[in-house]
């Protein structure tokens, strides 16, 4: 009988409701114990949805309350002893490495969190030490979650990241050389612990994560899988079978590690990012595993074409019979929404085109039985069919008028009028900007009243007017602050602004919005992507109005804000029918409108945010990565090129990891870059001498994700790193990214010490000079 399987359910709740319970309890209004309860709650309640949609295998231990990683760190005992020495309790020194510390004589920062392959999820990274050990937690989470499932009835299926993907994701800590992978041997028998543990609980199966295997693998972590599955394979029955689960692409560069896994039960494999892989890995399994099929996608949220995921399964079933292959998802679901029948505002056409995680899971049972017994499931099947063709021939999809614009595009459209040398000195005297600008990224906090006033104007509870006047005296408080704390390049403070992507994609042709299919993005923060379905234009400007408004108000250059054409796309769900590259083009079209607009409205620096550049990049070196990094950086430069060289175009990237594409951030043009750097080793800039990268950089000088207020000597120590990598007039100080979570007490305490910092140095080199 062929299974079904989900690899991981979203943990936020339909709701939302994990972010409501993690935020009230780090605000004190609700105890340890209640959130905990809540946590129970929600665990159970995503578990009896899987079951009563009739999936054979379901999951545990993949809920998390802030990270699945951080979850591994803490029951392996993995934790830095700047956290340990603090004697708080467990819960709150999970949170500390996740988000920071700061109370009751407590100050610790967060561990660095960093996106989850190509995903627009973050996890906490682990970080290790020269002399680090490992041990197994008393009574730790993934055995506790097991019995509360088996508890309720249902015999859940344990995830784990395995043992070569935990350390090869991890790095060495601050003052420490170690190499992560050289710490297997102390590691895996912490591993057998624990899995022989799950097997006294009554765990038949475990899922082990390795989703590394579709890198092109350093020979050391490649090295690495032998002795640790040699090592599970030697415990013998006293561990539960195995299943090795891969995603988010291929795996047959990797084939030669396969045989590391003989004696696991099955593996995984992604059949919806890279369908072509399956009849090779079919070839490489052994004589009686098990192939768990992932053709129910978990990163988007179209609806499973039924006859096409038949037809691959079917294949697999020819080749190996019914009894060795396992319907799933393609990763886990944690990136998809909680459920479609949330959304009662969808146009009525375009509902049925969709499938969020509750649906999905019944997509991926009814393949198993349709399988087999396609008669029962015909009505299924049938309406599967219909949606599926209803969606390829809908009007909403093409509209010519952006195709013609498309097939007009020419190579001078995406270059600038003089390089940046030129640029420069007419930008020095129009903006009159000192050494060491000070400046931040874009959005400062979205209060409750903001959040009150934005619900209120979107159920028509007040008018057009009475909102866009809360919105300029918002923007006023922004720009007085700024006035106070002395910045050197304003930003109006995006009250206005829902979130980064949603909000152009809600004045954009092309996109569909929902008002409950919130997704994690890291911790408790939720975002709600739009959903791209057709071809995509401007009908009227979207941003001029609040930064004309600013600039009016302003003493210092006010910084237009939008979101770059590859952020858009990757920050939405994207189509499916149209490569990206086609949907990218059309985004900075509409883009440049806007830039040209603002600019002709006295905006004269404009930042257009690309965070999702890197996320975008393909896993592995080779022809696809060299093809998106063209068809990206020409997007951006498409959208940013059409200004007068006096106007100062930034972008802000979230990491600082150039070193495997340098050449393509170099040529997106941008006069101003700015990163999150706050948490990574200042080393990392010394790509930009060894590149002799000419423009400005604007290294992030503290971490946002985070409630801590930094001290102002921890700002000049940053500079102080950055100055050894970076140019004096090359230097912008700006924190890592945007404020919009934070409280404007944080904010003001954090940038009054940035804007010290900054003058501090401004006044050491003017004295040099």
């Amino acid at each position: 009988m062929v299974q079904s399987s989900v690899l991981g359910f979203p943990r936020m709740g339909v709701l939302r409701d994990l972010k409501k319970a993690n935020e009230a309890y780090w605000a004190d209004k609700i105890s340890q114990e209640a959130l905990l309860e809540e946590g129970k709650r929600l665990r159970l309640t995503h578990w009896k949805i899987q079951k009563d949609a009739g999936v054979d295998i379901i999951p545990s231990n993949d809920f998390a309350h802030y990270d699945h990683v951080l979850d591994h760190i803490q029951f392996f005992n993995a934790v830095p002893e700047r956290y340990t020495k603090q004697k708080l309790s467990p819960l709150d020194e999970y949170f500390a490495m996740g988000r920071g510390h700061q109370k009751g004589g407590v100050d610790v920062p967060a561990l660095e969190m960093v996106k989850w392959f190509d995903s627009n999820y973050h996890y906490v990274k682990p970080t290790l030490q020269d002399n680090q050990t490992f041990s197994l937690a008393e009574n730790p989470k993934p055995v506790r979650e097991f019995l509360e499932a088996k508890e309720a009835g249902i015999i859940t299926r344990p995830v784990l990241v395995g043992p070569v993907s935990f350390l090869a994701l991890g790095k060495a800590d601050r003052g420490s050389t170690v190499n992560p992978i050289s710490l297997l041997d102390k590691l895996v028998p912490v591993y057998v612990e624990l899995l022989k543990a799950l097997k006294a609980a009554g765990a038949e199966t475990v899922q082990i994560d390795e989703p590394t295997l579709v890198f092109d693998l350093a020979p050391e972590v490649k090295a690495a899988f032998k002795p640790a599955y040699e090592a599970f394979a030697a415990a013998g029955d006293a561990i539960p079978s195995l299943v090795v689960a891969t995603y988010f692409g291929d795996i047959v560069h990797n084939f030669d590690v396969l045989s590391a896994f003989s004696a696991a039960k099955g593996i995984h494999v992604d059949l919806v990012r890279n369908p072509e892989q399956l009849e090779p890995v079919i070839k490489q399994l052994g004589p009686s595993q098990i192939l768990s099929a992932g053709v129910v996608d978990g990163r988007n949220i179209w609806k499973n074409d039924f006859a096409k995921s038949l037809g691959l399964l079917q294949t697999a079933i020819k080749a190996l019979g019914e009894d060795r292959v396992i319907v799933a998802t393609s990763s886990s679901l944690l990136h998809t929404p909680h459920t479609l029948a949330s959304e009662k505002k969808l146009p009525a056409d375009v509902y049925e085109w969709f499938s969020f995680a509750s649906e999905k899971v019944k997509e991926v049972a009814i393949l198993a039985k349709a399988v087999t017994n396609p008669e029962a499931v015909r009505a299924e099947l049938d309406a599967n069919a219909a949606a599926i063709k209803a969606r390829a021939e809908s009007t909403r999809t093409n509209d010519p008028k952006v195709k013609e614009r498309q097939a007009a595009v020419t190579p001078e459209q995406h270059n600038r009028k003089s390089g940046f040398d030129t640029r420069y000195a007419q930008q020095k005297k129009h903006l009159s900007l000192p050494l060491f600008p000070t400046t931040t990224i874009g959005s400062f906090p979205q209060t409750s009243e903001i959040r009150v006033q934005r619900n209120k104007f979107t159920k028509g509870e007040i008018s057009a007017d009475e909102y866009d006047n809360f919105i300029k005296k918002e923007i006023d408080l922004a720009v007085s602050i700024q006035d106070e704390l002395d910045l050197d390049v304003y930003v109006h403070g995006e009250p206005e602004r829902n979130d980064m992507v949603q909000y152009f994609g809600e004045r954009l042709n092309g996109y569909v919005f929902t008002t409950h299919a919130w997704v994690q993005s890291y911790g408790s923060r939720c975002v709600r992507p739009p959903i791209i379905v057709g071809d995509i234009s401007r009908p009227a400007p979207m941003t001029v109005k609040e930064s004309k408004y600013a600039a009016s108000i302003s003493k210092k250059p006010m910084k237009g804000m939008l979101t770059g054409p590859v952020t858009c796309l990757r920050w939405s769900f994207p189509r499916v029918d149209v490569h990206q590259s086609v949907q990218c083009q059309q985004l900075a079209l509409a883009l440049r409108d806007e830039v040209v607009d603002l600019e002709a409205n006295g905006i004269y620096v404009i930042q257009v945010d690309e965070p999702a550049l890197r996320e975008g990049l393909p896993l592995r070196k080779g022809s696809e990565r060299d093809a998106y990094l063209e068809w990206a950086v020409n997007s951006f430069k498409l959208a940013t090129a059409g200004v007068e060289d006096s106007t100062q175009i930034h972008s802000h990237f979230c990491y600082s990891e150039f070193q495997d594409f340098f050449h393509a951030i170099a040529a997106l043009d941008a006069d101003v870059l700015s990163i999150e750097n706050s948490k990574s080793d200042a080393k990392l800039l010394k790509v930009f001498i060894d590149e002799a990268y000419p423009r400005h950089i604007g290294p992030g000088v503290y971490d946002i994700h985070s409630p801590r207020v930094p001290a102002e000597e921890e700002f000049k120590q940053r500079i102080e790193e950055m100055l050894e990598f970076l140019r004096p007039e090359q230097l912008w100080i700006n924190p890592d990214c945007g404020l919009k979570t934070r409280k404007w007490d944080e904010v003001k305490g954090a940038l009054t010490h940035m804007v010290n910092a900054a003058k501090y140095f401004r006044e050491k080199y003017a004295n040099k000079a």
